[in-house]
């Protein structure tokens, strides 16, 4: 099957979910960056200019021109990123217009820690090195991670993936007596997932390729499903993967259901229990 089939994005939480992911490309975390630390140095040059004049009307000394410089940059490279970070949850102003967040390598939302961490780092690959080493750093991994990324456990998620049009495939009629009584519970989640992803994408294969794959995902399904119906390898897919879904469908909001009728006792007082 090809490698663009499977989920190679996907995170399993520690619950055994599946969570599917799409890191920041690197061109966007680029532009972020740039745009972030283009307003943190526009607001540095602008409080360095105030510090001189102050030095330079006689308001302050020169030592303390000097020592107010030194917090002007700490504050503007170090606190205000640590701060606009951590009370965004792994948002900022490059982030927000380029549709990206920093997350926890495990797809949690980033601390203090992991703020603090990125900022103090990027104080030495970004504007010591004008963003030599980040950019280096970046390239030489998956998801775009730069030296303050790898400290700090964390990556920057793509919160604006585009919308796929998804194909909707239904039951073929010649198999919908057969839909009534086939057995698919048995079917894996990760097996149901590739062939559903397989269904998405085979309008784009090339007819060799589309049938080899099917063929495949045919024969792994077919150890699941009972009885098989006598159909191509293609069609055979499309019918277990509606019908999983169809029954999964009916499940789920029968369970909404049983919910919304117990929700009174639920959520509801004992008898007698005096309202506080």
């Amino acid at each position: 099957m090809p490698e663009s089939l499977h989920a190679d994005d996907e995170l399993v939480t520690g619950e055994a979910v599946g969570l599917d992911i799409r890191p920041a490309s690197f061109v966007l975390r680029m532009t972020g960056v740039l745009i972030d630390y283009l307003v943190y140095l526009l607001a540095l040059a602008g409080l360095l200019v105030v510090v001189q004049l102050a030095s330079s009307r006689g308001l302050v000394d020169a030592s303390t021109a000097k020592a107010l410089s030194v917090v002007v940059i700490v504050v503007c490279l170090i606190v205000a990123p640590t701060a606009v970070e951590t009370a965004s949850k792994g948002k900022s102003l490059g982030k927000l217009i380029v549709g990206a967040r920093v997350v926890r390598v495990d797809g949690g939302a980033i601390g203090f820690r992991h703020a603090f961490t990125r900022a103090l780092v990027g104080l030495l690959e970004i504007i010591t090195t004008t963003g030599g080493i980040a950019v280096v750093v970046g390239l030489l991994n998956g998801r775009s991670r730069r030296l303050g990324d790898l400290l700090a456990g964390t990556y920057a998620l793509n919160e604006r993936a585009p919308k796929e049009n998804r194909v909707v495939w239904g039951v073929p009629p010649q198999l919908a007596d057969w839909a009534r009584i086939a057995d698919v519970a048995r079917l894996p989640d990760s097996l149901a997932r590739r062939l559903s992803a397989f269904l998405q994408q085979a309008p784009q294969l090339v007819p060799a390729s589309r049938m080899r794959v099917a063929a495949g995902l045919a024969a792994e399904a077919s150890r699941f499903v009972s009885p098989l119906p006598a159909v191509d390898a293609e069609t055979f897919v499309a019918a277990v993967s509606a019908v999983r879904r169809d029954r999964e469908s009916r499940s789920l909001d029968a369970e909404a259901a049983n919910l919304r009728r117990l929700e009174p006792a639920l959520v509801g007082l004992p008898q007698g229990f005096p309202r506080r």
